[in-house]
């Protein structure tokens, strides 16, 4: 897959092309419908493309109501390409593209660079300063720009458009596997093995702690069963593991939202490496212990439930 990242690195001659655009937060089953009619609409002669930001642009617009990211760039650049996404245009959303307008969006960022001749959007599709382009506006440039326009139509499951709101109300709630549903796949988070307080090693549970700067969102506090998925060697390499998300209440002065992950029956050296922690089954909340022994039961308790059901 090519990745352009802003429109001055699309190579002249690029094109023609089919074109969507959005957030694609996630890459849940609503951006994937999107993708799939997006590569029918390009047929065997135009290039399928996908221009999206390197942040949710309310980071920028109003960073009071951003909400958590379901994943980083680089995740979802691996699932665009996992889905067959031919290219990517990645836009930098700063204060200039917010202020650009959107005669200036549709004939400098699309239809110029990526020789344009089809996009399709959804129905609530807004660009350009202060939100002014919609959908007749885009269609109206289409006529002068020599591109057409299509609607998506919303998906839906269970009567409800399938959104990445959703499915953060679900990771915020640990419904692991009705988030993992609306995705397509299972939740993870992206980040760096750091060096912990090496508790768990002292109780007989060495863990893999992420770095607190990681890609993804992380789900309600509690234990999980998930994988491990190593990218410091390729192709990367999945292990089973046993997840804590939380606070570690048993202990004081642990950072909030740590994620660590104990991989069942295996001694790895992870420092370092770019890992994933993949969340499939929510085991039980979290829960403060008086002493260590009643936690060391919980632990080899957890861990037993955990290599149940990853044997499955």
């Amino acid at each position: 897959m090519q990745v352009f990242r802003g429109a001055a690195a699309v190579p002249a001659g690029f094109g023609p092309s089919a074109v969507t655009i959005g957030k694609f937060d996630g890459l849940h089953l609503g951006h994937r419908a999107v993708i799939a009619q997006l590569r029918a609409l390009a047929g065997d002669d135009l290039t399928p493309v996908v221009v999206t930001f390197d942040r949710n642009p309310l980071e920028v617009l109003r960073p009071e109501a951003s909400p958590a990211p379901l994943v980083g760039l680089e995740q979802k650049l691996d699932l665009l390409a996992d889905a067959g996404v031919e290219a990517v245009l990645v836009l930098a959303f700063d204060r200039a593209l917010a202020d650009l307008e959107p005669e200036a969006f549709a004939a400098d960022l699309l239809a110029g660079p990526l020789d344009m001749r089809r996009i399709l959007v959804g129905q609530d599709f807004r660009f350009g300063r202060r939100g002014r382009g919609d959908v007749a506006l885009l269609t109206a440039l289409g006529g002068s720009l020599g591109f057409s326009t299509t609607v998506q139509d919303e998906v839906t499951e269970a009567s409800r458009r399938v959104s990445s709101t959703w499915i953060r109300e679900l990771l915020a709630a640990g419904a692991i596997e009705e988030a993992a549903e609306l995705l397509g796949r299972s939740p993870s988070v992206r980040g760096e093995v750091v060096h912990g307080a090496h508790r768990g090693r002292e109780l007989g549970y060495p863990t893999a702690n992420l770095a607190e700067r990681s890609d993804g969102m992380i789900p309600a506090d509690g234990v999980y069963a998930g994988r491990l998925i190593d990218h410091a060697v390729q192709p990367p390499v999945a292990y089973p593991a046993a997840i804590s998300v939380g606070s570690n209440p048993t202990f004081t002065g642990v950072p909030p939202k740590q994620v660590e992950a104990y991989v069942l029956d295996r001694t790895l050296d992870l420092y370092g490496h770019l890992v994933d922690i993949e969340f499939t089954r929510r085991i039980r909340g979290q829960v403060a212990y008086e002493g260590i022994e009643p936690l060391i039961a919980q632990m080899a308790m957890d861990v037993a439930q955990v290599r149940t059901l990853m044997a499955r």
